[in-house]
């Protein structure tokens, strides 16, 4: 079976980083991604620093640009490595701009460093449309080649397979990165791969299942309506790229439905006045983009354009950009009370403006939060989620602040497949992997997930790794 070696993602969720072995002297990586949360502290004391060797390592392969799956490459950088970086078109494009805001954000604020560092990415960035086999370069003792897969999980993420060698000798290894569910907004399902030898599968949450689609659109707007029956606002924090944009999606439908039909909708509230404010500059940025490869967008979506609507940039949709403008509505909100819907990054509460929102608001019992995603162990929104009520304070900024706010957990808005997607993914490959590696979950997740995966391919090598 192939030599593959995990640099993170084993004992957690986040800092996706494979190095796929050739043969004895080359390899590849797949991921380089950051530690975020409990797993970051639990690292060595810089836990971004390339702790494994780069000798023979010939090539870089991006599932997507989530920070957990590429937030280490500027360090990679830095340590030597000058081989060719793989992403998807929409990838390749998306890059840029992510490590150049994280970097401003938890490294540095000098323009001319981060110039530098994304002008190197730029120069050995090789985008590469889906579907499209390519040779990896510049692997010589044994032939690689790989193609990108859509994955659903965000735009331009994708799975990965892996042919190493040649002919009969030719083993193919996939590498899943992140799987959308298939009702995930806006994106095409993913479809499973005809044949792997290998499998490296994600787990983030391998041991439940999602709501239908119907059933958590019908939630989020009964939040959203309860929320704002209180009289404030409703703080949704959400990643900037990807979460956001399924959320304007769906929020755009619910002002749709209720505008269509506003008998039938029966809401207290009128959808038609709601201010929907996203405020981060990253991810209006994102949500351009969205706007713009609309060719890789699901029938369902498109078919929406051609009714004229505009799921991303709908009338109640504001946008703050400048900072100067993001304080004021911050304090504007805490002294008036106005109810309002902000999303905001970042999406685990650890940095960002949503953070400001949270000082300012949480204190206000008028004042609502809804966790869509996933909340990392150790992260300010793992611990309002789960010590709020408890203790009646978070930390935020090396200071304590008050809990009053509702607080609401909708654990059916994931990007992430569930346990049901990610067996159905494994049991619709045609030839079946001998073996399966489990990766990117909590452990009680993984050992979960595997006996799971056990059932339906008794024939497999079901493996939990190590570091």
């Amino acid at each position: 079976m192939a030599k593959i070696s995990h640099h993170g993602a084993v004992s957690g969720v986040t800092g996706s980083c494979h190095q796929l072995f050739a043969n004895e002297r080359e390899s590849i990586l797949v991921d380089c991604g950051l530690f975020q949360g409990a797993e970051s502290k639990k690292a060595e004391a810089d836990d971004r620093a390339i702790d494994f060797p780069l000798d023979g390592i010939k090539a870089l392969l991006v599932t997507h640009c989530h920070i957990d799956h590429c937030g280490r490459i500027p360090w990679l950088l830095s340590a030597g490595f000058d081989g060719p970086i793989y992403a998807t078109e929409a990838t390749a494009k998306l890059l840029p701009l992510v490590l150049s805001d994280a970097m401003k954000i938890g490294v540095t604020r000098n323009e001319d460093l981060i110039k530098k560092v994304i002008a190197r990415l730029e120069a050995q960035l090789t985008p590469i449309p889906y579907d499209q086999w390519f040779y990896i370069q510049p692997i010589k003792g044994t032939p690689m080649r790989a193609r990108f897969r859509i994955a659903g999980h965000i735009l331009g993420s994708a799975y990965v397979e892996i042919d190493v060698g040649k002919g009969k000798h030719c083993e193919r290894v996939v590498f899943s990165g992140d799987l959308g569910a298939p009702y995930t907004p806006l994106l095409p399902a993913p479809k499973a791969p005809y044949r792997a030898d290998t499998l490296v599968i994600e787990s983030t949450y391998g041991d439940r299942l999602h709501e239908g689609r119907k059933k958590r659109r019908k939630a989020l707007k009964a939040v959203i309506e309860r929320c704002y029956e209180n009289g404030g606002s409703v703080l949704i924090p959400a990643f900037s790229i990807g979460r956001t944009q399924e959320l304007l999606y769906e929020i755009e439908e619910i002002i749709h439905r209720h505008a269509r039909e506003p008998a039938r909708a029966k809401s207290p509230i009128d959808w038609q006045n709601v201010d929907v404010v996203v405020d981060s500059p990253l991810a209006a940025s994102f949500t351009k983009f969205y706007r713009e490869m609309r060719t890789l967008w699901d029938g369902e979506a498109r078919r929406r354009l051609f009714e004229g609507r505009h799921p991303l940039d709908f009338d109640q949709l504001i946008t703050v950009e400048k900072h100067e403008n993001h304080l004021k509505l911050v304090d504007y909100l805490r002294d008036s009370g106005r109810p309002a819907i902000i999303i905001a990054a970042s999406g685990m509460c650890a940095g960002g403006r949503i953070v400001n929102y949270l000082k300012a608001l949480l204190p206000d019992p008028r004042t609502d939060v809804i966790f869509v995603g996933y909340q990392a162990e150790g992260t300010p929104g793992r611990d309002i989620q789960r010590y709020g009520a408890e203790h009646g304070y978070v930390v935020l900024d090396g200071e304590r602040v008050a809990i009053n706010a509702g607080i609401h957990v909708m654990s059916g808005y994931s990007a992430h497949a569930d346990q049901g997607d990610l067996l159905r993914f494994i049991r619709r490959i045609h030839t079946k992997p001998k073996e399966i590696r489990i990766v990117h979950g909590d452990p009680e997740v993984k050992a979960v997930f595997a006996d799971k995966v056990r059932q339906i391919c008794p024939q497999a090598t079901v493996l939990i790794p190590e570091s």
